[in-house]
């Protein structure tokens, strides 16, 4: 029953939906590995946030300086933690695949989950794709179109509220494109009939 009102929950938030690199493989869910994905995930959504250009969000108790220094040390942070890792060559990531996702879960393709229950999902992202988030979830239910969700588990509410975050983020920035290109749409349609 847990997997049906996970469903639910999934379909009543807003979702992030594109493409992006993602693997699934079986997971053993073992505390120390829980505690040191969250702790990658956490670091992984702020360096998303931190190399977004367009963020304008930022607390208001901090001064515009500080808000430049926090964003640019996380920008180092990730720089120097892709140079530890030798960038992934897109050769060696796994395939894109359309998926939909919040903090709740993912709506993936069937096909590529392996015959297991407990699963790590990962997402990799063109902003940094060495960095994946690395997101532990459970088998939810199969669905119609060769499609399945996925629900996380265990994630922790740093990385829940992160995911959060990233999706109305995302939300927003495809929003202002689709605004844009309807406001220079009515333009060049405007200068055909004069």
């Amino acid at each position: 029953m847990q997997a049906n009102e996970r469903l639910q929950e999934f379909s009543q938030r807003m979702a992030y939906e594109g493409s992006p690199h993602i693997g699934v493989e079986a997971f053993d869910p073992v505390p120390e590995a829980l505690a040191r994905h969250s702790e990658r995930n956490v670091h992984v959504l702020r360096a998303l946030a931190s190399l977004d250009e367009r963020r304008v969000e930022g607390n208001d108790d901090d001064s515009p300086l500080i808000q430049e220094l926090q964003r640019m040390d996380s920008k180092i942070n990730v720089l120097l933690d892709i140079v530890d890792r030798l960038l992934l060559p897109v050769s060696m990531l796994p395939p894109r695949h359309p998926v939909r996702f919040n903090a709740v879960g993912v709506m993936l393709p069937a096909s590529l989950l392996p015959a297991a229950d407990n699963l790590l999902v990962r997402l990799h992202f063109d902003a940094c794709r060495a960095l994946p988030l690395e997101l532990p979830a459970r088998m939810g239910r199969l669905l119609n179109e060769g499609d399945a969700f996925v629900y996380f588990c265990e994630i922790g509410e740093m990385v829940e509220d992160g995911l959060e975050r990233f999706v109305f983020c995302h939300h927003r920035r495809k929003v202002a494109e689709a605004r844009l290109t309807g406001a220079i749409e009515n333009v060049l349609s405007s200068k055909h009939r004069v």
